[in-house]
């Protein structure tokens, strides 16, 4: 089961992308449907398949996020967190061989497409949650166990 958590900037980010697929994108693929309907035989019309298609995943995703955007809590950055690992803090690791890796923790929903972003439930996360700068974080994976040391603790938040 996935942690219904977000940050202010996720949250912001799907309900705009909600906003144009309901508002801009599907009445523009609605308008070409009926217009691709019109002309006649639909078994052979690539217009009318292609929009068909794209209008039923915007409709799939405009339900996906309704969804979501009722279900998930908002986390906004608190002082309280400074100095420790907690969800929303960008964090800078480095192992014993000294290959280092740099990410923010944040909510499932906004992992995709970024490389710097990890989930809140995975195993690096979960290792690190409530440590500080300089502590030791063992990761347990599929791939087998790991250490990585803490060099950096920030919150993209705190201004």
């Amino acid at each position: 089961m996935r942690t219904p958590l977000i940050t202010r900037e996720g949250y912001n980010q799907l309900k705009q992308e909600l906003d144009y697929l309901w508002r801009e994108e599907r009445p523009e693929v609605t308008k070409k449907v009926t217009w691709a309907a019109s002309l006649g035989d639909r078994s052979e019309n690539a217009d009318y398949q292609y929009n068909k298609k794209r209008l039923r995943e915007i409709d799939r995703r405009v339900r996906y996020l309704t969804k979501s955007l009722g279900i998930l809590r908002i986390v906004d950055y608190s002082p309280q967190q400074q100095g420790k690992v907690f969800f929303g803090a960008r964090v800078e690791i480095e192992n014993d061989e000294g290959e280092t890796k740099q990410f923010r923790i944040v909510g499932y929903d906004e992992i995709f497409g970024r490389k710097d972003y990890i989930s809140i439930d995975s195993p690096m996360a979960r290792a690190l949650l409530k440590k500080e700068t300089g502590d030791a974080a063992r990761v347990d994976t599929p791939a087998g166990s790991a250490v990585w040391y803490i060099n950096e603790i920030t919150y993209p938040d705190a201004g």
